[in-house]
């Protein structure tokens, strides 16, 4: 039926309340079916000529899916009723077994069902309490929230909460499972390395003197906005300011406060905007300002991430892409599920890219060689040992599922997450490395750009 035009719903809390007859509520039907009315009649005479037992209708199941939605959302009502002849909803007529409302606000739904042979003191009500995020686009799955990173603890390394970057739909957040796979997959596995294992390029504690990974902070809208000054890609990055703390972490940056090289990452999520802010070759200077190699904003909230930006842009990463997005962060691992792709590199690539990334760094134009975004795939007949740690099959899981998108030239199959005192790194290494390339596939490319 066409969706129902009443005031809108909400989401996270579910109140199933199930009223009969005037009795009271429960998670149990609203009426077993036992009570009714009894209508006799009688002749002119005052004989008795019939009488009729009416029974008051059951309502078995009352629902909202999902219970909770961001606004400009909808969600499905659900019921299943016996014995009615007429429903209404909040006092308008029903028809059918579903109803899709989109309500503004928090909203409690009433269904009343009723039995025309039956007075109104048996029609038999049951409510649902549908909660309504006040703002954010984001929509829920299981425990993640996709594009509101609101539900984000503060600070370096803070815990998301659920939340993922960008729609649930979006190339990173996408199940590629069943995806095609490429018809020179073969060649491509093996320009990166068939016999080598995986390495995790994150970990606990220090390697030469600097955490293990690219970190991360979070900050709220109160964070102040700095001027940054470009060195080398200002044509391809969006201008200041952007909201990096003085302290921001920065990759490689040495424990001691001795000097380092490297990429020198800085990657800032306003959670309060939904906004990730990224930054390479980084150097905080005097008065709160930094001088970057170049820098790229992006909206969280949308499949359009980088509104700003322009096809064949780099960003902080070569392949034009987020780098947040495609971490390892312990808290996922630990908790059993990751829901999105990986960020990994390998040492040559192609003059070429294939969407979602927006840009190359090879002059070399081999078919055999991956493109910038090119993504691979752990073979479904990979068997995950069990007596591997519980965040090496997450991340493993994640591999079949989501998969990993080539996002700059590196080390062969070095896989991108965030450092983190919790890891266990001999395990990481172990478990990890046993995996090797010719365990995986590369998913089918559509759309490469070959400048």
């Amino acid at each position: 039926m066409p969706p129902y035009s009443l005031s809108k719903l909400s989401a996270l809390a579910l109140i199933l309340t199930l009223v009969a007859c005037g009795g009271g509520g429960g998670s149990a039907p609203a009426n077993t079916g036992t009570t009714g009315t009894t209508t006799t009649g009688t002749t002119g005479s005052g004989g008795t000529t019939g009488t009729t037992t009416a029974t008051a209708p059951v309502i078995n199941s009352f629902s909202a899916n999902p219970a909770s939605i961001n606004v400009g959302s909808s969600t499905q009502l659900s019921w299943t009723v016996t014995g009615a002849t007429s429903l209404t909803l909040n006092g308008t007529t029903l028809t059918g077994n579903s109803l899709a409302v989109n309500p503004a606000t928090t909203t409690t739904y009433t269904l009343t069902a009723s039995n025309s042979a039956c007075s109104t003191a048996c029609n038999t009500g049951a409510t649902v309490t549908v909660t309504v995020n006040s703002a954010g686009t984001g929509n829920t799955a299981g425990n993640a929230v996709y594009g509101d990173l609101r539900k984000a603890d503060l600070g370096a390394g803070a815990n998301l909460n659920g939340s993922l970057p960008f729609p649930a739909n979006n190339a990173w957040n996408t199940d590629i499972s069943a995806a095609p796979v490429d018809p020179a997959s073969d060649a491509l596995i093996s320009s990166i390395g068939l016999g080598t294992g995986l390495h995790p390029d994150f970990g606990a504690g220090l390697y030469d003197g600097s955490p293990i990974g690219i970190p991360y902070v979070v900050v709220a809208s109160s964070q102040p906005k700095v001027s940054v000054q470009f060195t080398d890609y200002g044509d391809e990055s969006e201008p200041g300011p952007y909201p990096i703390p003085a302290n921001a972490p920065i990759e490689g940056q040495k424990a001691n406060g001795s000097s380092f090289d490297g990429d020198r990452h800085v990657l800032v999520i306003d959670r309060d905007a939904n906004r990730l802010y990224e930054v390479g070759n980084a150097y905080p200077q005097t008065g709160g300002s930094w001088k970057v190699s170049g820098g790229a904003i992006f909206d969280l909230t949308s499949n359009i991430v980088r509104p700003g930006g322009k096809p064949g842009w780099t960003s902080a990463d070569a392949a034009g892409l987020p780098i947040f997005p495609g971490l390892v962060r312990y808290e996922e691992a630990a908790s059993g599920v990751i829901r999105h792709a990986f960020r990994f590199t390998v040492s040559r690539t192609r003059r070429a890219y294939v969407p979602p990334a927006t840009h190359y760094a090879s002059s070399n134009t081999s078919n055999t060689l991956p493109p910038m975004g090119m993504r691979v795939r752990l073979k479904a007949s990979y068997q995950i040992p069990a007596n591997f740690s519980n965040e090496s099959k997450a991340i493993l899981q994640a591999m079949k599922t989501y998969g990993m998108l080539v996002a700059d030239n590196g080390s062969n199959w070095y896989i991108s997450g965030a450092p983190d005192a919790r890891w266990n790194n001999d395990k990481l290494l172990s478990e990890l490395g046993s995996v090797k390339g010719s365990s995986f596939e590369v998913i089918r490319m559509d759309g490469l750009v070959t400048p």
